[in-house]
């Protein structure tokens, strides 16, 4: 059964950093592309950044230039680093297969305050 674990998230200021973890196992990692999603309270879960098998990236708009996304294969782990982080990034953090496979991990809260 595939497990997703997601973790690294926390209590951040505006402007601050995280780096979130995703250790993937049970499955083939990043066989095609997988991404980071998020979910805020009250909305709908969003892609936020996909990663191809080749390590190619893309990002949405709303994190282009302050989030990136890398993947260490030999430990099927996936990463997202999180600069200049603002109150809007609040949600719950989740990795998956791009599009998203029927499993969920738990996720990873982040919060950022002003």
């Amino acid at each position: 059964q595939v497990q997703l674990v997601e973790s690294g998230g926390g209590s951040v200021q505006s402007g601050g950093s995280l780096t979130l973890s995703c250790v993937v196992s049970g499955t083939i990692f990043n066989e095609y592309r997988m991404g980071w999603y998020r979910q805020a309270p009250g909305k709908q879960r969003e892609l936020l950044a996909t990663i191809t098998k080749g390590g190619s990236t893309n990002y949405a708009d709303s994190v282009k230039g302050r989030f990136t996304m890398s993947k260490d294969d030999n430990k099927n782990t996936l990463y997202l680093e999180m600069n200049d982080l603002k109150p809007e990034d609040t949600a719950d953090y989740f990795c998956n297969d791009a599009p998203p496979g029927e499993y969920w991990g738990q996720g990873t809260q982040v919060t950022v305050s002003d």
